[in-house]
């Protein structure tokens, strides 16, 4: 196969217009496996295919690419560090996107791999390219250059050489160009911050951190909402929580949120706020934030409550991330009459409105009512039955019909909150309990969706894996759900053809 991708570089080489000869080594080079390409393509140049790269004609360029995609990654990174240093560079000021995307890719193999690194920190040029194509117009491209440098910051070298060189002066100059570009050169800091405590004091030794959080308290009400989002990314590490905790983020963040009600632009970045905390309740404590910080909790159900979808939604996401965990649980249990105020007018909102916010409703119900087997408790048992029973008169009736409307995604939806009571006692007394509804788990022609089938399945593998299933459902109701199980999701009834002797 080696001569036959030798002779396919020689014919093209000698014609005009090489799109036949193009397409045959693609062809060629996709019938290969890539663990075998390697020992066809090492030892050959393919000067010639990127040399065809600089054509006008987007065909000849995108079947280059496909061709040099399939080449390089059957190549080692210090193959590729090695031998197509410059065509790679070259790649990244080519006209043409998926040419760039080409080469950012093929760099960040090479920055990943130690031995390979080692011959890319030594090439100024490259990696002052690879910064400049951040500020792109194609956010593609910018994407795969800070998914690059990203990978060059889990060394100690790779540091140094982004922020202990003239490299830095690079970053600072492409981060001047406009106000998208410099966040994209935050979302670049915040990953590299997000690798390791040595990481972030390179980031913020350089000012980066500081002038980010700067932009929380400037005067553009859309920039200090991208700010925030930017935060609570940086959040998402212990050390970057630590940080932003010694830079007193969190009590600054608070009072942003007790200010809220007398800024007319609060909608703006309130629920950024609100979903800061809210990640920060599930990585911490939901019981310490809450505490700490009362006015994250109390916006959230004030948010609940708004007619507003867009505060409303936000609300719903952040009750549910709280409540799908026991001291999340305990949290909400606590305030009383305030979450049960929240949980009727959840159950009302799921039953009528919007369907995307139907959709978020019955999510945060599911979560808020989902134990593990190891949490069931007979005070958390009695908790989450108490919240179902909050929903409605008839809240079996009414889940039911919400899954029997033309929606999948509502089907699925009241699915999951079936699930989500599928192995606690009581939820299987209630099914047990409800008319008909053994018969609409085991109707397979309900939902058919690939999606409601499959959230049919988890539910039908929740109640066979309960150890009460079989005592509480009887032995009948066990043996076909177990049946449905071992047929598995998709199965179909096979219906004999019945045929009238002497028809047509």
């Amino acid at each position: 196969m080696a001569a036959s991708i030798e002779s396919l570089l020689e014919e093209i080489s000698g014609v005009e217009d090489p799109i036949e000869e193009l397409q045959s080594l693609k062809t060629a080079l996709l019938s290969i496996p890539v663990s075998a390409l390697r020992d066809s393509v090492s030892g050959q140049r393919f000067n010639v295919i990127f040399s065809l790269l600089h054509s006008e004609d987007r065909e000849q360029v995108e079947l280059c690419v496909d061709i040099l995609e399939r080449i390089l990654m059957a190549l080692s990174p210090l193959s590729l560090a090695q031998n197509y240093r410059v065509e790679l560079q070259a790649g990244l000021t080519h006209p043409n996107e998926t040419v760039k995307i080409l080469a950012l890719t093929q760099i960040g193999r090479m920055v990943d791999n130690p031995d390979a690194a080692t011959e890319i920190l030594n090439n100024h040029d490259i990696l002052g390219g690879v910064i400049r194509c951040i500020g792109e117009e194609k956010l593609a491209v910018a994407k795969q250059a800070i998914k690059s440098l990203t990978k060059l910051s889990h060394s100690k070298p790779g540091l140094d050489k982004l922020f202990q060189s003239d490299l830095l002066k690079v970053m600072k100059d492409v981060m001047a160009t406009s106000d998208i570009i410099r966040y994209r050169i935050y979302e670049l800091v915040v990953e590299i911050s997000s690798v390791s405590p040595i990481s972030l004091g390179y980031c913020a030794n350089s000012s980066f951190i500081s002038q980010l959080l700067g932009e929380l308290t400037g005067d553009d009400v859309l920039i200090r909402a991208t700010s925030i989002e930017m935060v609570t990314s940086l959040a998402r590490s212990q050390h970057g929580r630590q940080y932003l905790a010694q830079q007193g983020i969190m009590d600054k963040f608070s009072n942003m949120i007790r200010g809220a009600d007398t800024d007319p632009f609060s909608s703006l970045y309130l629920p950024g706020l609100v979903k800061f905390f809210g990640n920060l309740a599930i990585m911490d404590s939901p019981q310490q934030v809450c505490e700490t910080y009362p006015a994250f909790q109390n916006k959230v159900f004030e948010m609940a409550l708004d007619p507003d979808p867009a505060m409303n939604g936000v609300a719903l996401d952040t009750l549910g991330l709280l409540g799908s965990t026991v001291e999340g649980k305990q949290v909400l249990q606590k305030t009383g009459e305030k979450f049960k105020s929240v949980l009727v007018r959840m159950s009302q909102q799921a039953s009528s409105g919007a369907t995307a916010l139907r959709v978020r409703c019955l999510d945060a119900i599911s979560q808020l009512l989902t134990l593990q087997p190891e949490e069931q408790t007979e005070d958390l048992l009695a908790l989450t039955e108490s919240w179902f029973l909050l929903l409605s008169n008839q809240p079996m009736d009414m889940i039911c019909n919400i899954s029997t409307q033309p929606f999948p995604e509502l089907h699925c939806g009241a699915l999951r909150i079936f699930t989500a009571i599928a192995i606690q006692l009581w939820g299987q007394k209630l099914m047990i309990s409800t008319p008909s509804f053994m018969e609409f788990i085991l109707d397979r022609s309900a939902g058919r969706t690939k999606e409601a089938k499959d959230a049919k399945f988890e539910l039908v593998g929740s109640l066979v894996g309960s150890s009460t299933a079989a005592e509480i459902l009887g032995s009948q109701h066990y043996i076909r759900l177990k049946s449905y199980l071992r047929e598995g999701p998709y199965y179909v009834t096979a219906v004999a053809a019945v045929g009238t002797e002497g028809a047509d």
